[in-house]
């Protein structure tokens, strides 16, 4: 998919869909794959909603695809118009469309989940030709399967502000995302003060103001050394699990005036589409099972209690916002719920 090539997407029981991402494809790629004929696009529903199509019979389910219907205006710009938000201001006016029945529902979701994972837009020109690989929904189970995830590797890592740390790698075989896990102090028998960390560049490497992530680690090292033991897990999910890519995407959303909610739901993904489960199988691995949880965040006790980690007491991990993010976490208190 990212080097824009066509891939087919078979869920048991339905026609394989084939598919070519929009956002890697290229002209004559999209002129090969359609043969020169005016195709469809499979988009996300989220994105439909945007575009003002979820009012069309077909594209109603919020738990389906949707597919934009084949038109003589439907073109590679345009298509490509219609996967990117940040074009939205440049090309106001779009269409009509006309959305089309959905006829393999589990592939094409499928297809939008693969291309989150893959960091791509969630969106495809659809039933064309060349495909010479098939997927199939099972595959990316397998290869999202946090049981899956395995200890590589473990090491003495004095950091700032906790000397006595030590740093434990985790992997899986079919997955390129490799999670560490900073063990803080020496067990003593009480349950860990735990905080999970999602990877974020711009703010724990550039020191980015437009959030609170590299103030939020740092100050959960310190806190957990003040403790005397705990664990911090350095989880491989940038972007609220949509890629950094993706993320800085939803960055340029929010220059045009949309909060961090409504940026990643006009890209079309979820607004939290991170596993925390992967969280889980890590403090099982370190042999953890309860744990007192640092965080703001229902949905990440709710994310470890459901994976089988009894979390005995949230710890609350609140820091003072400056004049750059103090709309970003407005948002996080009043439209995700968190605890501020």
């Amino acid at each position: 998919m990212r080097r824009g090539w066509p891939i087919a997407m078979q869920a048991p029981g339905e026609t394989p869909l084939s598919l070519l991402a929009i956002e890697t494809a290229d002209p004559a790629g999209w002129q090969a794959f359609t043969q020169n004929e005016p195709g469809k696009v499979l988009i996300s529903h989220g994105r439909a909603a945007t575009l003002k199509l979820t009012n069309q019979l077909a594209a109603a389910d919020p738990d389906s695809p949707v597919v934009v219907a084949a038109a003589p205006w439907l073109d590679f710009s345009t298509a490509l118009a219609l996967a990117d938000p940040q074009l939205d201001l440049a090309t106001p006016m779009k269409g009509p469309f006309r959305t089309a029945p959905v006829d393999a529902t589990a592939a094409g979701l499928a297809a939008i989940r693969l291309a989150r994972i893959a960091g791509l837009l969630p969106a495809f020109f659809l039933d064309g030709i060349g495909a010479e690989v098939t997927v199939t929904p099972q595959a990316i189970d397998a290869h999202q399967d946090a049981r899956a995830l395995r200890l590589a590797t473990r090491a003495r890592l004095p950091v700032d502000g906790a000397e006595q740390a030590e740093i434990v790698a985790f992997r899986a075989p079919d997955s390129s995302d490799e999670h560490v896990a900073l063990l803080i102090g020496q067990p003593n028998g009480a349950p860990p003060l735990v905080r999970l960390h999602s990877e974020c560049l711009t703010g724990d490497v550039l020191g980015s103001l437009k959030c609170d992530c590299g103030p939020q680690l740092h100050a959960a090292i310190t806190a957990i050394a003040a403790n005397g033991w705990g664990i911090l897990l350095y989880l491989r999910q940038e972007g609220r699990g949509i890629g950094l890519v993706n993320k800085l995407r939803a960055y340029a959303l929010q220059d045009q005036g949309f909060d961090t909610v409504d940026a990643n739901t006009r890209l079309g993904f979820a607004v939290d589409a991170r596993d925390f489960g992967v969280a889980a199988r890590m403090l099982e691995l370190l042999g953890q099972t309860q744990v007192r949880l640092m965080t703001n965040n229902p949905a990440k006790v709710e994310g470890l209690e459901a994976a089988g980690i009894d979390v005995i007491e949230r710890v609350p991990h609140a820091l003072p916002p400056n004049p750059h993010n103090a709309r970003y976490l407005a948002t996080k208190r009043d439209r995700t719920g968190h605890q501020l």
